[in-house]
């Protein structure tokens, strides 16, 4: 147990980070299941054909856990215990460590150190595996902390994704793992919406720059948007906690 050890205890501000794009430059996720197909010239084969129809399915809400389900399973047909999985994701993170901690936002790991310090309870909600967000925390950032993630499961020979921690699914998985109404809330994403709008003080940072008329539309007029590091977004420069 770390000197920052989590207690879902009321008395406590809830402080919930995403990670992709917001922790993370980029598709943590994504990047794992492209290194899982390229272990092997048939993955990338079977992924090569299946793209024409999986891409499109990513691209649309209601179908994105198909299509993610899909070139997961490509990336890890062969599988016979989840507890492989897990292994491959910290050889995974372990080869790739120079990378990985080059996409970790200094900016970002810099406020979540300063809401523990404050003694906020910190969560990251993700539609990555947990497993995968926690351990480039843990192995590169050096960060113990509570993951909410998308959930896998054993389907004809490799793993698919039964919950993707997604849009207002996030928020019941939030609920679900016990915690209580949400303080702070920093997210990317147009998905992470209804997140944002339970959080007492929502914070936007590194947004797609056609996204940031919804989130001045849709959020209180003083939400913060930020750009903390990620260069192809949008955002004003800033640093510390908002």
């Amino acid at each position: 147990m770390s000197a920052f050890g989590e207690t879902a205890v009321p008395y406590r501000p809830l402080v919930v980070f995403d990670f992709d794009h917001t922790l993370y430059d980029g598709d943590s996720g994504g990047h794992l299941v492209a290194w899982l197909i390229r272990r092997h010239p048939l993955r990338k084969l079977a992924a090569l054909l299946a793209a024409p129809l999986l891409l499109p399915m990513i691209a649309w809400l209601p179908t994105r856990r198909r299509g993610i389900s899909g070139f997961l399973w490509i990336g890890t047909f062969g599988l016979h215990r989840r507890r492989d999985f897990d292994a491959l994701i910290d050889e995974y993170v372990q080869a790739d460590a120079k990378r990985i901690r080059a996409r970790l936002l200094p900016t970002a790991l810099e406020v979540l150190h300063k809401h523990r310090i404050r003694g906020d309870r910190v969560v990251i909600a993700t539609g990555a595996p947990p497993e995968l967000a926690r351990a480039i925390l843990d192995f590169v950032a050096h960060e113990d902390l509570p993951v909410i993630g998308s959930l896998g499961k054993p389907f004809l020979g490799g793993l698919i994704t039964a919950q993707h921690c997604h849009a207002q699914n996030k928020v019941r998985m939030i609920w679900d793992a016990g915690y209580d109404q949400v303080a702070v809330a920093y997210s990317d994403s147009r998905a992470d919406l209804p997140l944002l709008r339970i959080a007492k003080r929502p914070v936007v940072v590194n947004p797609k720059a056609g996204a940031v008329n919804t989130f001045r539309r849709v959020l209180p007029p003083e939400t913060p948007i930020l750009n903390w590091g990620c260069r192809d977004r949008a955002g004003q420069p800033a640093t510390g906690i908002p």
